[in-house]
């Protein structure tokens, strides 16, 4: 049976903090005893936040082609700034929506660049490395506990052909994003060629069924239950290459 547990009662996190450590003394307070193959969920805003990358829109500088933007789309020019100063490229501008690619290769609106639950006047930047943010949490949890558990590091992204959100991985530790199963035969014997299932996406969707609310007020969990392939491969290797993309 696969349990999704929201890790309720983590405080404000605040730049420096120790998120492996908060989650760690959250699940004690809650009753919540972790276990070996546990998988924790963990919202990019709060690792964000740890690591700093919060900026004060007051003090952005604001280029031509970011007033050229806003003035397009409707939003407010420093957070334009923002988001070129974290994409490679724009990939599309329609209706008010920024897309962009991301340092990180993500495709998303706005570059992943948050104005909700920062505070007034702030924007929250994807991690610099989601990938490496999610196995020092990770470590971290096994140092505090001894016990060996898996970590994604989510955010909502939307979906071009689809209406709403829903969490993605951007992130990962101790498990294989993908599962390949190219080769297995179906119910009916017929060779699978094309079946590879990204297993950290769904898990992070999974999560988001209890965390990731209007208020963040529950920015993680644990799923219990999922058997999984370990690893190491990193989150990013679920980006598709723009060679391979159809739409670009």
């Amino acid at each position: 049976m696969i349990k999704i547990i929201p890790i309720r009662g983590i405080p404000e996190v605040k730049y420096g903090d120790d998120v492996g450590e908060i989650i760690i003394n959250a699940c004690r307070r809650e009753g919540i005893e972790l276990q070996d193959n546990d998988i924790i969920v963990v919202s990019q805003v709060i690792v964000s936040k740890a690591e700093g990358n919060v900026v004060n829109l007051d003090d952005i500088i604001v280029s031509k082609h970011a007033e050229q933007l806003a003035a397009l789309t409707g939003k407010d020019p420093r957070h334009v700034e923002v988001i070129l100063r974290s994409s490679r490229k724009i990939v599309k501008v329609k209706g008010g929506v920024i897309i962009t690619e991301t340092k990180h290769g993500l495709v998303c609106a706005n570059a992943g660049v948050d104005l909700s639950n920062v505070g007034e006047g702030k924007a929250a930047l994807l991690p610099e490395d989601p990938d490496k943010s999610a196995r020092q949490i990770r470590n971290r949890i096994r140092d505090l506990t001894g016990l060996d558990v898996a970590v994604i590091i989510c955010d909502t992204h939307g979906r071009p052909f689809r209406r709403g959100t829903i969490n993605i991985a951007i992130g990962c530790s101790g498990l294989e994003p993908l599962w390949d199963r190219r080769g297995e035969k179906d119910l009916y014997g017929r060779e699978l060629r094309s079946k590879v299932t990204c297993v950290a996406d769904e898990l992070a969707s999974a999560a988001e069924l209890v965390i990731g609310q209007a208020d963040e007020g529950t920015p993680a969990a644990v799923i219990r239950g999922y058997r999984y392939e370990r690893g190491e491969k990193p989150a990013r290797e679920i980006i598709r290459p723009e060679e391979e993309d159809m739409f670009r």
